[in-house]
């Protein structure tokens, strides 16, 4: 080493190594500071991701006023089977399906000559039986005017008296006779007891009619007044008390699209069905152009008032639970609040609530299963669809 080369201070030597210390520190500090910014966005984006973003509605007032949309029967307000009250042959019919009568119209006749005979032969007996009553009738006040000057005994005159009773009584029987097969013969016109429409005729000219006599008897026609129709409709029990009479009533049928008829409520059960645990609800409906056929299916939209104003909410809102029916609610924490509600009407889409809240809630739409009580939650500001 030459003696010109200065040596080095042991405080230059310290000077140099705490550079070297420091700088290593520095590079060690920004390598690690992106890992710890990345650290931290991932610990605020699982906390983030921990609170579930929820949407929610607030209970509506329902209307007093409701649609309750069920299926309906379409019957006939009249329909009867029409039979035959004579035994005979059928002579003629003059109505076929499809025709309209009116009341009283002659529908067939029978022929029934044994009928024709017996009364032939009761009117004889009756008119024999009357010109008896009439000989014991003169004979009787005869004796009774003999009496009166002592001319015959008490007895004798009293006998006649009854011989001409017992004759009344056989003439009344006589006739009595004569009305029964007068009755029977009247039978062999047949008449439609009501306007309507013949929808089966079940016999022809010749067919052997039996009113009953000898075997079962079989209906000559079927008549269904069709210009003003009864639909039946089961009211579910839950919508049962809100069913007032004369309400209105649309029907629509299927082979109509786009066409309503209207009706009111005419009547109903008064009892709930123990099976099915609905009300038989019957509806009037005026069928002046006969374009609804009895026995067709029908859709009935009944309106319904209810007795009280109540709280409404989709169904969607709704949580099914071991306990019972509940909505999550969310309070001024953020947190959910799990509340028991008692359900009213249901109308498919939305559910009427009887009890259980204020009114002033938020409802969250479409709760999870796992949805917990006290569980913190973030509400959505701009939720696309809350129903």
């Amino acid at each position: 080493m030459s003696a010109s080369t200065p040596l080095s201070s042991p405080s230059h030597s310290r000077r140099y190594i705490a550079a070297a210390i420091a700088a290593v520190c520095l590079a060690l500090i920004a390598g690690s500071l992106p890992r710890l910014s990345a650290h931290t966005a991932v610990v605020h984006q699982t906390e983030a991701l921990s609170v579930p973003t929820v949407a929610v509605i607030a209970p509506d007032h329902a209307p007093l006023q409701q649609s309750l949309v069920l299926p309906g029967d379409v019957e006939a307000f009249q329909e009867a089977n029409i039979y035959a009250r004579t035994s005979g042959y059928l002579g003629r019919w003059l109505v076929d399906i499809g025709t309209h009568v009116h009341s009283a119209q002659l529908l067939a006749e029978i022929e029934s000559p044994e009928i024709d005979a017996e009364l032939a032969q009761a009117r004889a007996d009756a008119a024999t039986a009357s010109a008896n009553y009439q000989i014991a009738k003169v004979t009787a006040a005869r004796w009774e005017d003999m009496l009166k000057s002592n001319a015959v005994s008490q007895q004798s005159s009293e006998e006649n008296v009854s011989t001409m009773k017992a004759k009344q009584a056989m003439l009344a029987a006589a006739q009595a006779n004569v009305n029964r097969l007068q009755q029977l013969q009247s039978f062999e016109k047949v008449y439609a007891p009501f306007d309507g429409v013949v929808t089966t005729r079940n016999v022809d000219v010749g067919a052997l009619i039996d009113a009953g006599n000898g075997g079962t008897p079989a209906a000559l026609f079927k008549l269904a007044e069709t210009d003003k129709l009864r639909v039946f409709v089961n009211v579910p029990q839950d919508n049962a008390a809100d069913v007032t009479l004369g309400s209105r009533a649309t029907v629509t049928l299927p082979q109509y699209p786009g066409r309503t008829f209207v009706g009111s409520v005419a009547r109903t059960s008064g009892a709930i069905d123990p099976v099915s645990r609905t009300l038989r609800v019957e509806i009037d409906m005026a069928n002046t152009d006969g374009s609804i056929p009895p026995g067709a299916y029908a859709q009935v939209t009944l309106a319904l008032t209810a007795a009280t104003a109540t709280l409404s909410l989709p169904a969607n809102a709704l949580l099914f639970r071991p306990a019972g029916v509940e909505v999550a609610t969310v309070d001024s924490k953020g947190r959910v609040q799990l509340m028991p509600v008692t359900l009213g009407r249901d109308f498919g889409t939305r559910v009427d609530i009887q009890t259980g809240l204020r009114g002033d809630e938020r409802i969250i739409v479409n709760p999870g299963d796992a949805i917990s009580d006290g569980q913190p939650v973030s509400i959505n500001p701009h939720p696309t669809n809350a129903n």
